[in-house]
């Protein structure tokens, strides 16, 4: 069977009509232990009012003016600006440093909060503590604790449908492939305004599937139709879409698209298929984006060359890195810079990348296929061991992928309990990365890993896209689930 990082495309795969689409399965909230049931209290009392860290520190840009300035100069009202320095970033610590202790001794245990989600995608907290989740059938979910509503169903976002839970059928793709409702971000001065940014596939009136990111009003009486349309037209298919959206710490967007099935195109600088793109709220391109010497070049773009990319974090210090899919394993985890090539469909063995001209990786699992999907950089107390650590979903893998990223030249963490610690001369030589791997089977295919504002960790399953190992999907699948301290 193939995995999630290989070029294989079913056939026949036309989602119905959105009016054709399966009745909605039902949903289960459970009790939150510790949480009053009226809200998520107890998240969004410990929170301050700003953007839930995912987390990190800036935008890896030298240039650009993001303080008290709009970026054409004009002074902004400070309490309503969206763009701010790096230092005015609440995480921001330039002195951090990545520990030397093992992620393993954390002592952790898993509380599920939500069942019967269908296929969701990512998650993103508010400042207030609520939670929006997307699902691929089509729907923005906001949970507060008490109960789960859906604020936003793009109108002509396709519905990539989901097994039965407890469902026994392998079909590898449910009918919608990899596409669907998938990326979100709250905007960085919510609930003023209620908006929130999705990335979602549609199809034009030629049949031709997209992507795009528009801003949807959660407040709004007719949650199909958006606000605004912040990008479209990135190159969509069965597979490799892509579709992280988050905000980073300079408060631009940051987006990432798949190659769109059509590998050239990440070469390709006037597509915007294989890129990580950084632009403002509005849509333009970000102040302080490489200028390419190809006239033609789209300058949303941030970096290029990327096959599948899915989640986007940053060190405290303002550093970025991005995990992706590979071809038939050869995940990776890379550092971002700025302009810089990261060598999709040109390279992608750890052995052909020195002397290439490429940015190399931090880590790639060679030919073993991990299918990384949403990361977070954990700045909680709440675990100290994982503290300062990338941690990443797994979906073929059916685990939690912790990454400590080292600045070389400084102290490692034990190697003896790691998956690897990454020294070779392939990789990147600013980071030396020593991975390892947690929950390994005990949740499933983990799409999505996001930080709580009370230092707790949520992740979202996968379960119900065809694809799952084993057990799964189970009678409860797709789960939200907590990992707090035992």
């Amino acid at each position: 069977m193939p995995n999630e990082s290989t070029n294989s495309r079913p056939d026949g795969d036309r989602p119905p009509a959105r009016s054709d689409r399966p009745t909605r399965s039902r949903r289960h909230f459970l009790a939150l232990t510790g949480v009053s049931a009226a809200g998520l209290t107890g998240l969004a009392g410990c929170s301050t009012a700003t953007i839930t860290p995912d987390n990190g520190g800036g935008d890896g840009s030298d240039g650009g003016s993001d303080g008290d300035d709009t970026p054409d100069g004009t002074p902004t009202d400070a309490a309503n600006a969206v763009p701010r320095s790096l230092e005015a970033w609440p995480g921001y610590d330039p002195e951090w440093s990545a520990p030397t202790t093992s992620p393993l001794e954390a002592d952790l245990e898993t509380e599920v909060l939500v069942e019967n989600l269908e296929i969701p995608w990512d998650l993103a907290f508010a400042p207030d503590g609520s939670l929006f989740i997307t699902e691929r059938v089509g729907r923005v979910l906001q949970f507060d604790g008490g109960e789960v509503r859906t604020v936003a169903e793009p109108a002509g976002a396709i519905d990539a449908g989901a097994l039965e839970p407890g469902s026994d059928k392998r079909p590898w793709w449910v009918r919608g492939g990899e596409g669907g409702t998938l990326g979100i971000a709250v905007h960085p001065n919510y609930p003023d305004p209620p908006h929130v940014f999705v990335y979602y596939t549609y199809r034009d009136e030629t049949d031709t599937r997209y992507n795009k990111v528009a801003v949807f009003d959660v407040e709004s009486a007719d949650p199909g139709t958006a606000v605004r349309t912040v990008v479209d037209g990135i190159p969509a298919d069965s597979y490799h879409n892509g579709g992280r959206v988050t905000f980073g710490p300079r408060n631009h967007l940051w987006i990432t698209c798949g190659d769109g099935g059509e590998p050239d195109n990440a070469q390709n600088l006037a597509s915007l298929a294989g890129k990580i793109l950084r632009v403002t709220p509005e849509g333009d391109p970000a102040p302080g984006n490489p200028d390419y010497d190809d006239p033609d070049a789209d300058r949303r773009i941030f970096t290029y060359g990327h096959r599948n990319p899915q989640g986007v974090v940053w060190t405290p210090d303002g550093t970025p890195f991005n995990s992706e899919h590979g071809p038939s394993g050869r995940d990776e985890i890379n550092r971002l810079v700025a302009g810089d090539n990261y060598s999709w469909d040109d390279v992608f063995k750890p052995d052909d990348y020195p002397g290439s001209g490429f940015h190399p990786p931090v880590f790639n699992t060679g030919a073993t296929s991990f299918a990384p999907t949403g990361s977070l950089f954990y700045t909680g107390d709440r675990a100290p061991a994982l503290r300062n650590r990338m941690i990443t979903g797994g979906l073929i893998s059916q685990q939690l992928i912790v990454t400590t990223l080292t600045p070389a030249g400084d102290p490692l963490p034990p190697s003896e309990d790691a998956y690897a610690q990454v020294t070779a001369d392939w990789s990147d030589d600013a980071y030396v990365a020593t991975v390892h791997t947690m929950f390994k089977n005990e949740l499933g295919r983990i799409r999505h890993v996001e930080q709580g504002p009370e230092g707790d960790i949520y992740v979202c399953t996968s379960n119900r896209d065809g694809r799952a190992n084993g057990e799964f999907p189970r009678e409860v699948d797709d789960v939200l689930v907590r990992i707090r301290p035992a």
